[in-house]
């Protein structure tokens, strides 16, 4: 007997579930986690960037696979496979793997992380589209923040337990698991949908505007430098807090609680004040939190960071790329492109050469400068709304 369809609230809720094992575990755990590994395998701040690095690559990587694979109509079966292979490389964390083989792992996961992603949302915002709910297409983004969450209450409450950071990695694993084993029945039940729409909804009928593409490629692959060294570190700032026992789970935790309503928020907030104006605050915003967090020297300081933090790197993206697939008109696809590697390269680079800065300057406030100034060249780069451009 054939299943029923799911319903458009279903798609959502199994979309969300995706974005908390692929995205909020597969992808962000890491951070919380980075200064226990420091610990347990000697790494220094450079080795730990670089293992973010590598999986920042392979997110490139897979988000520009992931352009391919959307138009196909069995991307159904690349989302099963994403989602495993991000749950089963954290879970394979376990293990006491060399420098080189983390590298390695952490590169897979990345590239599982941005298909899951990509092929996740796209899925969903094309069912709910087509039942006549497009309303719901940003519904699964909270995910990513609430994932976030997740995993600071799985590593807090491990911890309590007597885990180490290799059973840590484990109980992540199985959580990620676990919301994927809950995802992937409804997702195996949509039909067959002819691939309408992208991340970005539907696409915009523009002439474009190449002028304003080329400064929001600019400016969203200096996001990418900028967002990626407080995202990576800031729970390693923290342990340099007085307070870093308090502080080490409570600053990724604001992070993934203010990610979480991000996205809904800053759409309300472009419709009302201005697309490029709201965005333009949101790289102020986030340029002060890195300050925050990377050379304030209490605790508020870290928290409101991480709060900034997160109350805009989600909802900047998303933003920036409708605005680019907008100025771009009929060549949305190739700018999505262009678009993903300038921010997959900044998100690629920003760990690699703050961890090297960090251990050369003895602490995190001149990498923090660096990532804050190129932020604000970001907000500078912005092209004026076009209803204020007169």
């Amino acid at each position: 007997m054939k299943r029923a369809a799911p319903s458009p609230t279903q798609a959502v809720v199994a979309g969300l579930l995706v974005l908390v094992s692929v995205m909020g575990i597969g992808r962000f755990a890491y951070t919380p986690l980075l200064p226990r590994m420091q610990d347990a395998l000697g790494w220094s701040l450079a080795q730990a960037g670089d293992i973010a690095s590598a999986n920042f690559l392979g997110y490139l990587l897979g988000a520009l696979a992931s352009g391919k694979i959307a138009g196909r109509p069995c991307r159904a079966h690349w989302l099963v496979g994403a989602l495993l292979a991000s749950a089963l490389t954290t879970l394979l964390g376990v293990y006491p793997w060399t420098y080189g083989a983390w590298l390695v792992l952490r590169l897979v996961a990345g590239a599982a992380s941005a298909i899951g992603m990509v092929i996740g949302t796209a899925l969903v915002i094309d069912y709910v589209s087509l039942s006549g709910r497009p309303a719901l297409s940003t519904a699964p983004f909270p995910g990513v923040g609430i994932g976030i969450v997740l995993s600071v209450l799985v590593i807090e409450t491990t911890t309590r337990a007597g885990f180490s950071v290799a059973g840590q990695w484990g109980a992540l694993g199985f959580s990620a698991l676990a919301c994927a084993g809950i995802a992937l029945p409804v997702f195996l039940r949509l039909p067959n949908l002819r691939p309408a729409t992208s991340l970005a909804g539907k696409r915009p009928q523009a002439s474009g505007n190449p002028a304003h593409l080329r400064r929001l490629i600019a400016a969203y692959g200096l996001l990418g430098f900028g967002y990626v060294v407080t995202a990576t570190f800031i729970v390693a700032m923290a342990r340099q807090r007085s307070s870093a026992p308090f502080l080490e789970p409570l600053c990724w935790l604001v992070v993934g609680a203010c990610a979480a309503p991000s996205v809904p928020l800053g759409r309300r907030l472009a419709n009302r004040f201005g697309l490029m104006a709201v965005m333009r605050g949101a790289f102020i915003v986030e340029a002060l939190g890195v300050l925050l967090a990377g050379i304030g020297h209490d605790s508020v300081s870290l928290l409101l960071g991480g709060a900034c933090l997160g109350a805009t790197f989600l909802s900047i993206t998303a933003l920036i790329l409708n605005a680019a697939r907008t100025a771009a008109g009929p060549s949305a696809d190739a700018a999505m492109g262009w678009m993903t590697t300038a921010f997959g390269s900044g998100q690629w680079l920003g760990p690699f050469f703050a961890g090297r800065l960090a251990v050369w300057s003895g602490g995190f406030a001149l990498p923090s400068l660096l990532a804050a100034g190129l932020l604000l060249l970001g907000a500078a780069l912005l092209p004026a709304d076009p209803a204020r451009a007169d």
